[in-house]
């Protein structure tokens, strides 16, 4: 890979010689990290040539990320499996949506304001459909948020303040292994000067994991568990919310009357939900998947009427990188978060008619464009087969893989390593990425821009 001037050099980078090599070590300090939600920005790294040589701190996810894109030696642009100029690549694709009839542009998460801003234009002159991966993950909460209002905050907040953390439906050491160490458990804050020792932590979720529970890597353990029955959650919270209005709940379980204590006694609490309360719930006694928003709905009533109390937060537990970007980019062009659709000339938002499992599986679009084709795997069946069988066109990182075989493939540059621009935090802050290993690769913006163009 041929490394571009940098026209200023960064401060936050050296270079040194390593005793007994001759090449140069690129180091790079407070760099953040779009591996996972929390986009943490105290990253160090260190690249020889393109090979990453040193990540601190500990991160096995954030370590796999840095390394897995680092790499650029796939080409640039593929068409039809074959290696094609990005000009080329460009020209088949407008051939591509010219012929079809009701496009979706689906993915985002794993781009930047840049990039989410020029595919909302594209979707916009197609006139088709555009969606974010949060339709397969937090939608129903998004769903619950605009139906019942949030009382939330910032993590730097939880950080300075919060001295009970109830991780509901999440196990933030599988999906955010650096959250505990950086925001909610162990870290000293303002008024939380002793860390850990000064917080209580309680983890609820599904009781056939209760002997898996972990706070970090290390095996941290919470204080407390509350073990739900699978599509109980709903049942659950509304225990609770009985129990705030003083009537009695001879049912409770002994775990749940603690939780409860808990949350009456102390001074700032906030609840970090995940996909476990969101995807599913009980309904005429049957678990449902497409009812997930009541739980979330009725976690946030809670929270809100805790208020009454005692400070109470609710904060969700982003996966994707930038998915939180992609919701903000979304509200602000379009006045939604997702599954929004351009046919008529205006935008229109119906989640479960206008989201990309439905219209796939439902046969409604003849042609998919990909920006990051990191969650295809979560499609339905149906759904899958049905993007096999129509024209594809990919934006994906170096390194990424996929199930998918499309007509036309872009290899783009990885914000946060090739390329600079803005993501935003699980808890909406944006945060400036940095590029450390630049390169001529252009940005999922860049292609974006040049097929609008074209059409």
């Amino acid at each position: 890979m041929r490394r571009s001037s940098r026209s200023v050099a960064p401060s936050t980078s050296t270079a040194r010689p390593i005793q007994g090599e001759t090449a140069l070590i690129d180091e790079w300090k407070n760099v953040p990290c779009p591996g996972c939600g929390c986009v943490c920005d105290d990253i160090r790294v260190a690249f020889d040539g393109d090979t990453m040589v040193r990540f601190e701190p500990s991160c096995d996810m954030g370590r796999d990320w840095f390394r897995k894109h680092s790499s650029a030696d796939a080409p640039q642009a593929e068409v039809g499996g074959c290696a094609a100029s990005v000009e080329n690549a460009v020209q088949r694709s407008v051939e591509l949506l010219r012929q079809a009839n009701y496009p979706l542009v689906y993915g985002l998460s794993r781009s930047a304001t840049s990039g989410q801003r020029a595919a909302l234009e594209l979707a916009e002159t197609l006139g088709g459909v555009i969606d974010t991966t949060a339709s397969l993950c937090h939608g129903p909460s998004i769903m619950a948020l605009q139906e019942m209002g949030e009382v939330t905050c910032t993590l730097g907040e939880i950080r300075n303040r919060a001295d009970l953390v109830i991780f509901w439906g999440c196990q933030p050491a599988v999906s955010h292994p650096r959250h505990a160490q950086r925001y909610s458990v162990f870290p000293s804050g303002r008024y939380i000067q002793a860390g850990r020792a000064d917080r209580t932590v309680i983890m609820v979720g599904d009781a056939r994991d209760v002997g898996n529970w972990r706070l970090d890597s290390a095996g941290a353990a919470p204080d407390l568990v509350v073990p739900v029955e699978p599509g109980h959650d709903f049942n659950t919270l509304l225990m609770l919310k009985r129990m705030l209005r003083g009537d009695p709940v001879d049912d409770a379980p002994a775990e749940l009357r603690t939780l409860f204590d808990l949350m009456c006694r102390c001074r700032y609490g906030v609840v970090f939900f995940g996909l476990g309360i969101a995807e599913t719930s009980m309904w005429d006694g049957q678990p449902h998947e497409h009812v997930g928003h009541v739980n979330v709905a009725a976690l946030l009533q809670l929270v809100a009427d805790m208020n009454a109390k005692t400070r109470f937060t609710a904060r969700r537990m982003r996966m994707q990188g930038d998915v939180s970007g992609a919701d903000n980019v979304m509200c602000w062009q379009t006045g939604y978060p997702f599954a929004v659709d351009y046919s008529r000339g205006y935008p229109r938002y119906n989640p479960g008619e206008f989201t990309a499992d439905e219209l796939l599986s439902q046969r409604d679009v003849d042609l998919c464009l990909l920006v990051g084709a990191e969650t295809v795997q979560f499609f339905s069946a149906a759904a899958r087969e049905q993007l096999a069988s129509i024209p594809t066109i990919v934006l994906d990182y170096p390194g990424a893989e996929s199930e998918l075989k499309p007509d036309v493939l872009f290899t783009t540059a990885v914000y946060g390593l090739h390329a600079t621009g803005t993501v935003y935090r699980m808890d909406n802050v944006p945060i400036s990425l940095k590029a450390p290993l630049q390169n001529e690769m252009p940005t999922d913006a860049d292609i974006l821009r040049m097929i609008r163009q074209a059409l």
